[in-house]
């Protein structure tokens, strides 16, 4: 049974979180904004700043809680972390405060589940420890985040891997430590067992940064992007910088990007709710036609319309989390790629109405909505399209569809009726 209760204790954390989340991470959104901001680790002021709050956090017992105790977190379920997550998407520096960054806590889930004991205590305890960041690059600039169609490639020679080719939106790689290279091993195995997973140090000679991409919201300045456009240069890293075995990198793909598109929608799910709350303090805050915004029937139907949409939604994300917790690995596959499909709809709809609620301030960048209504197209893109994800949903269930046995569908009234008239007749 799935039950909705909040036991008193996770409800006084989830009360310190939101008002810690308003009072010292929000500020920091304003204080040191842009893009890659959290992820940059050489900005002393910023990390000053942010070193006094990540160790109240460390107090309260809510460090990285997407990992289990014997890798520095509490090791909460996912349903624990939806209302967690909740409570951090309000805030764009909030996850790094917490430890739950993303693309960090993917790195680190595949480096507990796969990494070998040298590798978790190169790579895995400094990330866990908030000191680096990381990067997951596996996107390629022909094939998007197709995997059938990647070519970036590594072979062996004598003890070592050597990398070949480029890769295409590796976020954050300008201020990482290190690298997560999804690259082809194994070009005769089936599609899916082609691949593998490497571990590259960013001053591995031979990394060459194209350029970094700027995203929507970014400033335009020279080279001012996050997203980079990396060619590996014949780069060499040992044999024992795999993750897993030969060919295994899309199964270690799938254990973290699961995990990421779920935190996604949690995360979602607070940014929702933020834009709902500033409609709902305008329409009581502002005047016109001689009324408060909030007597307005338009107005009234938007707020209706939000507040209903996201509760839907957030529904969806609670479900989708307490599968995980309570069914077998892989069971909710189906409810996830929903969640992925509908975290952007919603979040579409929410700012756009919060937007045209706030009039010409909407669209200006004095308040949280424009970065929202501009990082809203990668949200849609980020860990796969959102149409790949609808095609899922879609065959998951045709699968167990069954064709009409007659002429007629199944639900053919006619058709049911004389059969119920035959049976009564018998």
């Amino acid at each position: 049974m799935i039950d909705f209760r909040i036991e008193p204790e996770l409800q006084a954390k989830l009360d310190w979180m939101a008002r810690f989340v308003r009072d010292e991470c929000e500020p920091m959104d304003i204080l040191f904004p842009g893009h890659g901001a959290p992820y940059d680790v050489a900005n002393k002021e910023s990390r000053a700043y942010m070193a006094p709050l990540q160790e109240q956090v460390k107090a309260q017992g809510l460090w990285a809680c997407h990992l289990g105790a014997d890798l520095g977190g509490p090791g909460h379920g996912q349903l624990t972390l939806a209302l967690m997550n909740e409570i951090l998407g309000r805030s764009y520096w909030a996850p790094t405060i917490f430890g739950t960054a993303a693309p960090d806590t993917g790195n680190s889930e595949i480096l507990a589940m796969f990494g070998t004991g040298e590798q978790k205590a190169r790579f895995l305890e400094p990330l866990m420890a908030g000191t680096i960041v990381s990067t997951f690059s596996m996107t390629e600039p022909q094939a998007g985040a197709d995997p059938k169609e990647f070519t970036c490639r590594a072979y062996q020679d004598g003890d070592e891997w050597v990398i070949e080719g480029e890769k295409w939106f590796s976020s954050n790689a300008r201020y990482a430590a290190f690298l997560i290279v999804m690259v082809v091993t194994n070009p005769k195995n089936p599609p899916h067992s082609r691949m593998s997973m490497l571990i590259v140090p960013t001053d591995t000679p031979g990394i060459e940064f194209v350029r970094h991409s700027q995203t929507m919201g970014d400033s335009k300045g020279a080279d001012d992007g996050t997203h980079a456009y990396i060619r590996y240069n014949k780069v060499r890293v040992p044999l024992d910088a795999m993750l897993g075995g030969p060919g295994e990198g899309f199964k270690v793909a799938q254990a973290r990007l699961g995990g990421g598109r779920v935190h996604h929608a949690m995360r979602t799910v607070g940014k929702c709710q933020r834009a709902i709350d500033m409609m709902l303090e305008r329409a009581v805050s502002r005047r016109t036609q001689g009324k408060q915004l909030s007597e307005h029937q338009f107005v009234q139907g938007a707020i209706a319309d939000s507040i209903i949409e996201l509760e839907q939604f957030r529904l969806l994300v609670l479900k989708t989390a307490w599968i995980i917790d309570n069914e077998p690995h892989g069971a909710a596959r189906t409810h996830i790629a929903m969640c992925k499909v509908q975290m952007a709809k919603v979040y579409h709809d929410i700012v756009q109405r919060a937007i045209q609620l706030h009039g010409s301030l909407g669209v200006t960048l004095e308040t949280p909505l424009a970065d929202m209504w501009m990082g809203l197209p990668s949200l849609a893109l980020a860990d796969g399209p959102t149409e790949v994800h609808k095609a899922q949903v879609a065959k998951a269930h045709l699968k167990n569809a069954k064709p009409a046995a007659g002429l007629f569908p199944s639900e053919h009234i006619p058709t049911r009726l004389a059969a119920l008239k035959q049976r009564s007749a018998a």
